[in-house]
């Protein structure tokens, strides 16, 4: 279990723990890139439905790559997420079907 630092000297560069807010925010992805694209297709797989893509030039405000960095969450517990985004996406989608019942 994590032990909250008792100063901010004690909070590490990069961890999002704030002396004066009572909890931190930390990445729980498994550090993989993956290509948007690929994404879509794992969710079109998981729902068993076809998207309606409509590509567009980047817009204002994309960005070109962006992953999960999983640093802070190994640091603290000792351990990194090892899902693959499929299968991760496919437990998702069957998870929020159970809880929304559609």
């Amino acid at each position: 279990m994590p032990v909250r630092p008792t100063s901010a000297a004690e909070i590490e560069s990069g961890d999002s723990l704030s002396p004066v807010a009572p909890w931190r925010i930390v990445n729980i992805g498994n550090s993989d890139k993956v290509r948007l694209l690929n994404f879509v297709d794992a969710i079109e797989e998981a729902l068993g439905k076809t998207a309606v893509r409509n590509y567009m030039p980047m817009q204002l405000g994309d960005v070109p790559a962006t992953w999960a960095n999983a640093d802070l969450l190994h640091r603290l517990i000792g351990s990194r997420p090892q899902t693959d985004f499929r299968d991760g996406i496919a437990r998702f989608v069957d998870w929020f079907r159970e809880y929304s019942g559609k």
